[in-house]
């Protein structure tokens, strides 16, 4: 993939060329996370504003007292609100740059072999020194987050722009 974004000029547009090869696809999801990512660092670094976040997608410590009536009115957690929405997503895209974000959720170690059964299957045989767990509900609490991350890329999309 080559990407060139020129600045804007006086007549607002910009100069763009993109070539995206096939293997960019291959695993376009991770390939995208690393152009949106950095984009979100910067975005959340350097905002000038705050879009409405519904309170449905706030942490319940974000939650105002203000009561909100109307689209136009806002909290005293407006903006913090928006801080932690772009935090949210920029946990998402970090960890799906990170090829291994579920060794966190392993401890001990592998001791196992697969053994042929009569009926032409293999099954596990864990040996002496399996000490091997799996923190399957943190595991399942951290992809939560994740999956909730991009949600909320997608939701507030149109409101990326400083």
């Amino acid at each position: 993939m080559k990407v060139k974004l020129g600045n804007y000029k006086d007549n607002g547009k910009r100069k763009i060329s993109v070539k995206i090869d096939k293997y960019d696809t291959w695993s376009m999801d991770h390939t995208l996370a690393f152009i949106v990512h950095p984009m979100l660092l910067q975005l959340r670094d350097t905002t000038n504003g705050s879009p409405f976040i519904e309170l449905e997608d706030r942490p319940e410590h974000l939650i105002g007292t203000i009561p909100v009536r109307e689209r136009g009115d806002i909290d005293e957690f407006h903006h913090d609100a928006w801080q932690w929405v772009l935090n949210e997503m920029i946990h998402a895209f970090e960890s799906k740059l990170q090829d291994d974000w579920q060794e966190q959720f392993y401890s001990g170690e592998a001791d196992w072999e697969m053994e042929d059964t009569e009926k032409d299957f293999s099954k596990v045989v864990k040996g002496p020194n399996h000490t091997l767990e799996v923190d399957v509900e943190g595991m399942r609490v951290y992809q939560e987050r994740i999956s909730n991350g991009f949600r909320l890329f997608g939701k507030y999309y149109e409101n990326l722009w400083d």
